[in-house]
């Protein structure tokens, strides 16, 4: 099994933890993660953009001059594409940018994008937060002394109001839960801070 250091509250280095090869030690394939996260981004599209055939467009009904005798171009309607305030050809409407994905290719893009994070020394595994009240200070206190920078993914066992409300005003933070994870905040993370209850969760819900 891969192993990594397992941290406490202050930083001490309380020996190693094991992790799970299937999770910690998968294959890692870029193509598959690339699908997984354009699926994943897409399916965050709100599809809700809109614009008006000439059909649609208000006006209409009379032509905008005579048929003949003016040297111009006869035209049917004001509300062609060509005019101004016309309708839009071939624009936008609102629709589902969802990508269905089979269950085992977005589990082997997780176990890729976890294995990878590993390889970069970017996992750090912490005992508990140990928050006795809801104070940001002391989020950003235990995250500094286990050397999570950057954008850090925090891989919480089970909803942790007091750890929610303590790190909602640190910007580059994000809470998650064991059993929610997704490629594209794992992969985004410059640092994945996972308290050790989560591991069992994890490999509860992955394996």
């Amino acid at each position: 099994m891969a192993t990594t250091t397992l941290f406490d509250r202050t930083g001490k280095d309380l020996g190693s933890v094991e992790l799970h090869d299937e999770l910690f030690a998968a294959p890692v394939n870029e193509a598959v993660m690339h699908q997984v996260v354009t699926a994943q981004l897409a399916g965050r599209r709100m599809g809700t953009s809109n614009t008006k055939t000439r059909g649609e467009v208000r006006g209409g009904g009379k032509k905008p001059y005579k048929q003949k005798g003016t040297g111009r171009a006869r035209q049917g309607t004001p509300t062609a594409p060509h005019y101004r305030g016309g309708g839009v050809v071939f624009g936008p409407h609102p629709r589902s940018y969802d990508q269905r994905l089979p269950r085992k290719m977005k589990r082997n893009a997780l176990r890729g994008a976890l294995t990878a994070k590993l390889g970069d020394e970017a996992i750090r595994v912490l005992d508990t937060f140990g928050l006795e009240a809801i104070k940001t200070q002391d989020v950003a206190g235990v995250l500094a002394a286990i050397n999570a920078t950057g954008r850090v993914l925090v891989i919480a066992p089970s909803a942790d109001e007091r750890l929610r409300l303590s790190a909602r005003n640190l910007p580059t933070v994000v809470i998650i839960l064991a059993d929610s994870l997704n490629v594209v905040d794992v992969l985004n993370a410059d640092t994945v801070v996972i308290e050790q209850p989560a591991l069992a969760r994890m490999e509860e819900v992955y394996l």
